[in-house]
């Protein structure tokens, strides 16, 4: 009987537990949380941002030249990277009327050089967004140790040289040399006035009833913040092609006598560097020449910008050597900046021994001669104040590059140039990157030469 009753329940409790569905799991709630405010670059800890990834700028700016005033919508389309709940852009420009994210208002606020947005819901990882963000106003350089940055008023205008911090002067980024990006421009300005920027020409609309132009123009390869550029004003402009692609220069007619050779020796900078780095990385070339001279020339991308016209033709070779160690090449960083100043510095050394000035171990040898203050900075990790130090950068950065030459021989050192633009093109890359490569190329042990060359304060020994 116990048994009878016992199988009876059992049955019974079968029948039950079969009925009666079990009850889902609970979902795991998820969590959105808000993006970094930087990315930790050891001299900039606040450029740039965390949670997401930017991939293209749509700048529409119209241009007043009472008080050199701005009326602009930037938007950005970008994947973020995390649960967002908010993020920052990089932004110290002039005042915002508001802010879209998805083509919804969202709550805003400023914080120094921090823009920060939080959406109405959150963002979640893998997903892609756009933030637009209006803004009016007259932007303002931005300045620091390494000098006046960002946007650059003229007599009849303005031009762009943001290196290193000053794209956040005049458009919202998330500025980080690390995030590159295509961009797109969409610039109004009086009909008298001439409107570059970076890539190709796309279109340019007739005049309004305001008598405004619209001029349309396209980066098409990835770009890092810094390196965006519009110049605007009264310009002469030549047009022609160096290996079958544009190139458009530009200057002030009150730079002519600076600028004279600026067309004509951008297409032969062009060619002979090509033949010697590799196909040229972008699809279009120039220069623009514009300002007073108080502000450094930039490998703005695809198309220089020279202040005050070029000082000399090497100037131009170093600019567009740039294009691949800089611009297309990218550092990651910028304690590792030497990566771009030593190699375009380098060039400048190469084409005088190519074309019957100094050797390059020449004019090594001339700076090695050097004593005292010339050796007091680390090349390798100068500092923030002193990340443009054209002694310690500079100069002791092409002489970094001469050693390895010296060092590895010339039928490794120059197919290394080739091949280190070739696999990092449009990326971005880092000092043990480059060690790593040459060491792969050689065969050789180079760390203790780039550890004296460039983590030392002091003279090398050769």
């Amino acid at each position: 009987m116990v048994r009878k009753l016992a199988a009876l329940a059992a049955g019974l409790s079968l029948i039950a537990s079969s009925a009666v569905p079990a009850a889902p799991a609970a979902a795991e709630p998820v969590t959105f949380l808000p993006g970094a405010a930087g990315t930790g670059d050891p001299y900039y800890p606040l450029q740039g941002n965390g949670g997401y990834d930017v991939g293209h700028y749509d700048l529409r700016l119209r241009f007043d030249p009472d008080g050199r005033k701005l009326d602009a919508t930037t938007t950005i389309t970008a994947t973020a990277a995390q649960n967002l709940s908010q993020f920052n852009l990089d932004f110290s420009g002039p005042p915002i009327s508001g802010v879209l994210v998805d083509g919804a208002r969202a709550a805003y606020r400023r914080d120094g050089q921090e823009l920060v947005v939080t959406p109405p819901s959150g963002l979640r990882a893998g997903s892609t967004f756009t933030v637009a963000v209006s803004y009016a106003g007259a932007p303002k350089a931005v300045s620091d140790a390494t000098g006046e940055q960002g946007w650059i008023r003229t007599r009849d205008g303005a031009f762009v040289a943001s290196q290193p911090d000053g794209a956040r002067s005049w458009f919202p980024a998330n500025d980080s040399p690390a995030d590159k990006a295509t961009f797109s421009f969409r610039v109004s300005a009086p009909e008298d006035l001439t409107v570059l920027a970076n890539g190709e020409r796309t279109g340019t609309d007739g005049a309004d009833d305001d008598g405004y132009r619209t001029v349309r123009w396209e980066m098409r390869q990835p770009m890092a913040p810094y390196l965006a550029t519009v110049a605007i004003g009264r310009f002469v402009v030549s047009e022609g092609t160096v290996d079958g692609m544009p190139n458009v220069t530009a200057y002030d007619p009150s730079l002519a006598d600076e600028s004279e050779n600026l067309h004509d020796f951008t297409a032969k900078a062009v060619a002979w560097e090509t033949g010697l780095f590799g196909p040229y990385p972008f699809s279009s070339t120039g220069g623009i020449a514009d300002g007073d001279g108080s502000v450094t020339a930039l490998e703005t991308q695809g198309r220089p910008v020279y202040s005050g016209g070029p000082s000399d033709n090497l100037e131009i070779v170093h600019e567009l050597a740039h294009q691949w160690f800089g611009d297309s090449v990218g550092v990651r960083s910028w304690r590792d900046i030497w990566l771009n100043e030593g190699f375009a510095t380098y060039a400048e050394w190469l084409y005088q021994e190519q074309h019957g000035g100094p050797s390059a171990k020449e004019i090594f040898d001339r700076h090695y001669r050097k004593t005292g203050h010339f050796w007091h900075l680390k090349t390798g990790d100068p500092g923030q104040a002193h990340m443009f130090d054209e002694d310690a950068v500079y100069l002791r950065g092409a002489m970094t590059v001469h050693a390895l030459r010296t060092k590895i021989g010339d039928k490794v050192f120059f197919p290394l140039l080739k091949t280190w633009v070739q696999q990092n093109r449009h990326g971005t890359a880092t000092t043990a990157d480059f060690v790593g490569l040459a060491e792969k190329l050689s065969g050789q042990n180079l760390r203790p030469l780039f550890d004296a060359w460039l983590y030392q304060a002091k003279k090398p020994g050769i």
